[in-house]
């Protein structure tokens, strides 16, 4: 399964206020995706209460958040207020993360049924063997990271494009993987209370048992 592209490809060009308005016209909002599974079907590692909540209010609000800053923002430089430019920064930011975040977190898990859980075979297993020893070991490595993230955030398997390996790496509240460097997300878990508050289970650890092999297809060579 391919992973649908989470962002607008156009940039905001800065050379000059005019062909900076004229980009930032065509900027598309951000929607809340649909999901391809119900609510209760990874029961029950999660809860369809806790997703349904995750989804349609938390990844909804980053959203609605989002959409609203790129308003101001949009308001903002026509009014030429570079103070408020600048303070717009953040909330872009944080919201625009949160949905690239959850989205790529959506597209991580399948039911058992379909797949979830299955351990990951061809070049991405051969991947998790030669770094971490073995996939139990990759585990144990991402579950303790998170647990040791202070405040909320995100623990990443990610593919250094550079180097062509797999690093296991930590980001802070909304903050996509990118920011550590050019780094893909293969498989993001969030630590953040609202993925699992309504469970007493170990999240970063139940969440292995319905894992999706779809980002197994850029290890082997093939493109999201």
């Amino acid at each position: 399964m391919a992973l649908r592209s989470l962002i607008c490809r156009k940039t905001l060009g800065l050379a000059s206020s005019s062909g900076f308005k004229l980009q930032f016209r065509g900027l598309q909002t951000f929607s809340l995706p649909d999901l391809s599974y119900d609510y209760g079907a990874l029961e029950p590692a999660i809860s369809g209460e806790i997703m349904q909540i995750h989804h349609q209010k938390h990844h909804q609000t980053y959203i609605t958040n989002y959409n609203m800053a790129l308003e101001q923002l949009h308001h903002a430089i026509e009014k030429g207020d570079s103070s408020a430019v600048v303070k717009l920064q953040s909330a872009i930011k944080f919201n625009g993360g949160g949905h690239i975040n959850h989205s790529i977190f959506w597209k991580s898990l399948s039911p058992v049924c379909e797949g979830g859980g299955e351990s990951p075979h061809g070049s991405l297993g051969w991947a998790i063997d030669e770094h971490y020893g073995s996939l139990d070991a990759l585990i144990q490595k991402m579950s303790t990271e998170g647990a040791a993230l202070q405040g909320s955030g995100w623990v990443w398997l990610g593919l250094d494009k550079e180097s062509k390996k797999l690093v296991v790496e930590t980001t802070v509240n909304q903050d996509p993987l990118v920011t550590k460097g050019p780094l893909v997300p293969l498989l993001g878990i969030d630590v953040w209370e609202h993925a699992y508050y309504l469970q007493v289970k170990l999240f970063s650890k139940t969440i292995w048992s319905l894992c999706d092999a779809y980002f197994s297809f850029l290890c082997d060579g093939r493109t999201m």
